[in-house]
């Protein structure tokens, strides 16, 4: 009793001076973060220091349950919380998603951060930095050496994209896989009451999926996994497996095995209840040279 009274005294201390609890719960596009309210406002005139410091708890957006809401990305969001802690960026090596954190550090008006984090032009106009070689999965490349170099200016000089060409993809194998379930009635029923797929996973090289899915893939059970890596621990963000296989096919994957098992359970002991099936299903998809 006496450490819940203890937390409840910390939540609720704040300062004077603001109408804001020295601690503060954050619903970032579905994360929730929790964090101080001295943290929020580290960067004077950034977008968080206006909303917490020049604004009232009334004037700001809420979740249901009473959190403070930001319609952003809520995995990256804990680098911009990581930055305000004490002003100092650290990234994960392999980091693929640079591009987007300077975007968000230029949305939360974190001026410092988004000029650490924007590409560095050379004498030559090559960009200098390190490239992280996620969709052709050869690692990265410092702009010192010959060949990051010569990459870099042929990019430069032609505009290319991160996307590989037709003849630069690498083969590989994705496996999709899902967990469903249905109810299927007495034998003197004909219908069917199907559950929709929960969740459809992804297993393989990280690159690959990369490349597939991209934004849909949901990242943020194996965040900091490097692109010539192996994973098991992706899923997509939607759960209709016809856009699964039409990504696939778009960059010139194709079904090659498909396995499922199944059980199945009562939902009491009359045996002329309904009868719940589970089920789970992998489709192995594989890219030619």
């Amino acid at each position: 009793m006496a450490l819940v009274d203890t937390e409840r005294a910390v939540t609720n201390c704040s300062d004077p001076s603001t109408p804001f609890s020295e601690i503060i719960e954050l619903n970032v596009g579905g994360q929730v973060y929790v964090t101080r309210h001295k943290t929020l406002v580290a960067v004077p005139d950034s977008l968080l220091w206006n909303m917490f410091s020049k604004k009232s708890p009334k004037e700001l957006a809420r979740d249901s349950k009473g959190r403070y809401f930001l319609d952003r990305d809520g995995f990256l969001f804990r680098y911009i919380l990581d930055y305000l802690r004490d002003l100092n960026l650290v990234l994960p090596d392999f980091f693929p998603e640079k591009s987007r954190l300077q975007r968000e550090a230029d949305f939360f008006q974190l001026r410092d951060l988004a000029k650490r984090l924007s590409p560095r032009v050379s004498k030559d106009n090559s960009i200098c930095e390190e490239i992280s070689q996620s969709d052709t999965e050869e690692g990265a490349h410092q702009c010192g050496s010959s060949a990051g170099m010569e990459t870099l200016r042929a990019m430069s000089v032609s505009g290319a994209t991160c996307s590989p060409s037709l003849d630069s993809r690498k083969p590989g194998y994705i496996t999709i896989g899902y967990r469903g379930s249905y109810t299927i009635g007495r034998d003197i029923q004909t219908d069917a009451k199907f559950r929709r797929v929960a969740r459809i996973t992804v297993c393989g090289k990280t690159a690959l999926a990369k490349e597939v899915f991209g934004d849909t893939l949901n990242e943020s059970r194996d965040p900091d996994r490097p692109p010539e890596r192996y994973t098991s621990r992706y899923y997509l963000k939607y759960n209709f497996l016809e856009q699964a296989f039409d990504k696939l096919t778009e960059v010139g994957f194709h079904m090659v095995a498909c396995s499922s098992t199944g059980t199945c359970a009562y939902t009491s002991n009359d045996p002329n209840e309904d009868k719940i099936w589970t089920s789970y299903t992998e489709y192995v998809f594989c890219r030619d040279q």
